[in-house]
């Protein structure tokens, strides 16, 4: 069976559930900032969003966890000599440039054709880090085909079928080459650091902020074989699995994937997390 794909969020409550996309595209590309340009600009892949002004993006996070234990001493990044970089509002050349040097995949196109390409990819790395929803939509990227279950009455699954639209994507994060995205985040930190002061988030460095994100990401558990999900009367569907309903957004969202195309996004993260000189032992 064929259905409008969802989205897995958490309600205010804390109870997790997955809401219907049906007007508005679906959340999935707010993933990549598990997938496609925080691996580009050193997370997990391409951060694709929608366009957006220049003002501070209104949905980061009140407040933020406490600070990962990056050593202040040791910022993350590649040992590069600095550039001459543009002011934040005149940067989206000088990002589009550098990221045309590191993959030419189809998802690294598409995410560049967007507006404000390192304030959108500060904000969702900040809101994965702290385990809000990631923002923003690219419908260009929008897998092809619609989510599928399989099964009869309360007793549904995804169907593996749905996976594969997730290909393109996996694809996409693993063509990043880790220490030409240590380079990159090097490259563009001041005018990284400059969007993240905009956020207004005390108590936090963003290479702090990025290590928890790509932590939180490397977290997410593989489930094999049937994944289970149940229907809902306020919404579609959610996990049957209670610990996958505990995930982040974030972690629901890579999930989806499935296992191999989730794992080959984690093995990505991980090399870019060596790349960016966080010690081993603070990856899971």
């Amino acid at each position: 069976m064929e259905y409008q794909d969802f989205d897995f969020r958490q309600s205010s409550d804390d109870t997790p559930v997955v809401k219907t996309s049906i007007d508005e595209p679906p959340a999935w590309p707010k993933l990549i900032a598990a997938g496609v340009l925080v691996i580009a600009v050193a997370v997990t892949g391409y951060l694709v969003f929608r366009n957006r002004g220049p003002a501070a993006p209104a949905s980061a996070p009140a407040a933020t966890p406490a600070p990962a234990p990056t050593d202040a001493a040791s910022p993350l990044g590649a040992d590069v000599a600095p550039i001459d970089l543009p002011p934040l509002d005149q940067s989206d050349d000088v990002v589009r440039g550098l990221v045309k040097e590191l993959s030419s995949n189809p998802a690294v196109a598409a995410w560049l054709t967007t507006k404000n390409l390192i304030r959108n990819f500060t904000v969702v790395v900040t809101n994965i880090a702290a385990g809000e929803p990631a923002a923003g939509r690219v419908p260009a990227l929008r897998p092809s085909g619609g989510f599928q279950v399989e099964g009869r009455g309360e007793d549904l699954s995804i169907n593996s079928r749905s996976y594969a639209r997730y290909l393109p994507l996996a694809t996409a994060a693993s063509s990043i080459d880790p220490q030409g995205a240590a380079k990159l985040y090097s490259q563009l930190k001041p005018r990284i650091e400059d969007a993240y002061k905009e956020l207004g988030l005390p108590n936090s460095t963003f290479d702090q902020t990025l290590e928890r994100a790509i932590v939180t990401l490397l977290k997410t558990p593989v489930p094999e074989g049937r994944v289970p999900i149940q229907p809902s009367a306020a919404v579609n569907y959610r996990f049957a699995d209670p610990a996958l309903e505990k995930l982040t957004p974030s972690q629901k969202l890579l999930i989806r994937f499935g296992p191999d195309n989730q794992r080959a996004v984690q093995t990505s993260l991980r090399n870019i997390a060596l790349a960016l000189g966080i010690p081993p032992e603070r990856l899971p």
